[in-house]
């Protein structure tokens, strides 16, 4: 019996060999900073094929065409001849009568490298993106490095990492080798190896349990100035906080944090987040960030890509479930995909203890603030369906602001319905089963779904008003429900060079200040012609010195209205950077703030709907 088994065992992995694509990607021989890819094919079923990278994949709500990264590519039939092929666009090749195409080989760059020129192509979100450094590090980004054949995404995949000597890979996948040469994985179709992001460096990570879900987290310090340890505590208590708030929406084993810190003589970069995965997250952050900051980052940005586990990694929409990755369809539901996801990032830190309910309240209302930079009359539907085109993709910032908000809006307004016995994180609970990973629901008939799981008409009319249709959301009516009152005062007349001088950013390559390109511009920096791309390298011969940076702040305090003032920006011009001056009188900036506060009496009804919103508690 033992024997059969066995032999059972081993030919069913043969014939899932026979069947997968084979594909390997060498790290051992790299060239130029770039890595060879080989793809081997079991038999064509079809005489024209078409081979495709990702235009896009989910989670990044952007037009990125991984294909413009690749080059050298050939297509060889079974007996070793190249075949020839058409190029349709940067991701896509067309092939005629390729029965017998067996094999593609490839070069990859790194999109890294690439991430400071936007002359021709917007930039990768790092996290979303890859990285080649010979020798120390290399992000892979499956998706950035593999593509696949139509009508055979749901072909498995046997992907093999020939690695160098002493390297470790983080990653969820289990490697199926005892080889210290190669890791070998196995994935069950195309979606799966998008969803399988591996990090290649020398070995710095630590593992432990979390309620049942083991945990690996791996980094990469560039200069050595953190390692994994460091982390630990921390991330330990922000997981166990995690598990205990979704309780049995997370159904994980495993989980996989990947965390590249930039700094030293690595590529410069800007896009500093995360990108979830259904069992890891691929993490940015700038290495010069104190251990604190990181350690919140952590908290408030690898949460929100932990609780993509439950939305929209497995209960989502079809089209979601069945992504096109070379002409993708967009859902109308990013305001729950990704605004209820940051809202559950910031109300598990309340009802767990992470943080107390006066920063709670300053979250929501800098939120509140934030939101005001976009357009608060266009629907979040039509937003989220057409984000992808150049009209709609400013506004994409907004998930994260008013997406949050509309999210805290429908846990009050479920709660006051319920007297608190239904909120937000019910609902999603009961929509997670009704639904699931193999069960998407009809993009269109969500709202009608989120009616039968609630048992409330009125979410119908909430979504009506404030999600599909243009009224601004009366965040102040909803937040006076739960005892919290809004209170308007002008801050003194300020000149900066974004309208919300928060948003500021800086280079520590060329001692700039970045911004956000989602940032409103100044009203002196519009009069001079500033750019959002624009970095900041002094005022009025000023340089700046983060570690001196008050200095710099305290000088633009000085600054009088009509003053003639000289910026000396950085500004790309194709593939180089112009140093110039901006002249121009100083205009100086008023803006009407408005704080959140709790009430001093709340009626009875208001202290008990705000005890159950902060808490969880019926």
């Amino acid at each position: 019996m033992r024997k059969t088994a066995i032999s059972l065992g081993l030919f069913a992995v043969f014939l899932v060999n026979a069947q997968s694509i084979k594909t390997t990607i060498d790290l051992v021989n790299v060239k130029d900073d770039k890595v060879a890819v080989t793809m081997e094919f079991p038999k064509m079923k079809s005489g024209d094929v078409k081979f495709h990278f990702p235009k896009t994949v989910p989670g990044t709500y952007s037009v990125d065409d991984y294909g413009r990264f690749v080059e050298g590519i050939k297509f060889y039939d079974n007996k070793g001849r190249e075949l020839t092929y058409t190029k349709v666009n940067d991701n896509t090749y067309s092939l005629k009568n390729a029965k017998a195409l067996s094999k593609i080989t490839y070069l990859v760059n790194d999109s890294f490298d690439d991430e400071m020129d936007n002359s021709k192509h917007k930039a990768v979100f790092s996290p979303s993106g890859t990285n080649i450094e010979e020798g120390k590090i290399y992000m892979i980004n499956t998706h950035g490095f593999i593509g696949y054949i139509d009508n055979m995404q749901d072909v498995p995949y046997q992907l093999i990492v020939q690695k160098p000597a002493g390297f470790y890979g983080t990653t969820a996948l289990v490697d199926q080798d005892k080889s210290d040469a190669t890791d070998t994985f196995t994935l069950a179709n195309y979606a799966k190896v998008t969803d399988s992001p591996l990090m290649y460096s020398k070995p710095d990570y630590i593992t432990f349990n979390a309620g049942g879900m083991d945990v690996v987290l791996g980094v990469y310090s560039p200069t050595g100035k953190y390692k994994a340890a460091d982390f630990k505590d921390n991330l330990e208590k922000m997981v166990l906080a995690q598990k205990k708030f979704l309780g049995d929406m997370n159904t994980n084993k495993k989980y996989a944090i990947m965390l590249y810190l930039s700094g030293g003589d690595g590529p410069q970069i800007k896009g500093f987040g995360a990108l979830e995965h259904h069992e890891s997250t691929s993490v940015v952050l700038p290495e010069m960030m104190p251990k604190e900051a990181i350690d919140k980052t952590i908290t408030d940005v690898v949460s929100h890509e932990f609780f993509h586990t439950v939305n929209p990694l497995k209960t989502h929409s079809e089209e979601i479930h069945y992504f096109d990755y070379a002409d993708p369809k967009m859902s109308q539901h990013l305001w729950m995909y990704e605004g209820g996801t940051e809202y559950f990032a910031n109300l598990f830190q309340i009802q767990e203890g992470l943080i107390n309910k006066d920063e709670f309240l300053h979250r929501i209302n800098e939120k509140i603030t934030n939101s005001k930079n976009y357009d608060d009359t266009m629907p979040f539907t039509v937003m989220s369906k057409n984000i992808l085109k150049d009209e709609y993709k400013d506004q994409y910032r907004n998930v994260y602001e008013k997406g949050t908000l509309l999210a805290m809006c429908l846990d009050i307004e479920l709660r006051k319905l319920s007297n608190g016995e239904m909120g937000y994180r019910d609902m999603i609970r009961k929509l997670s089963q009704r639904f699931g990973e193999n069960k998407p629901f009809k993009d269109d008939k969500l709202i009608d779904e989120l009616v039968t799981v609630t048992g409330y008409p009125e979410v119908k009319d909430f979504y009506n008003k404030y999600i599909a249709g243009n009224q601004p959301t009366p965040y102040a009516e909803y937040l006076n429900m739960v005892g919290v009152e809004a209170k308007k005062q002008d801050t003194p007349p300020l000149f900066w060079f974004i309208k919300d001088p928060n948003q500021t950013g800086y280079n520590d390559k060329n001692n700039t200040f970045v911004f956000d390109e989602s940032s409103a511009l100044s009203p002196f920096a519009k009069s001079v012609g500033f750019k959002i791309t624009d970095e900041i390298f002094a005022l009025d011969g000023k340089t700046i010195d983060i570690q001196k940076v008050q200095e710099f702040i305290g000088y633009t305090k000085t600054i009088k209205e009509g003053q003639d003032v000289t910026v000396t920006i950085l500004r790309k011009n194709g593939d180089k950077t112009d140093k110039m001056d901006l002249k121009g009188k100083a205009i100086l900036d008023k803006m009407t703030i408005e704080t959140l506060q709790y009430k001093a009496n709340p009626t009875p009804a208001e202290q008990k709907l705000q005890n159950q919103w902060l808490t969880g508690k019926k």
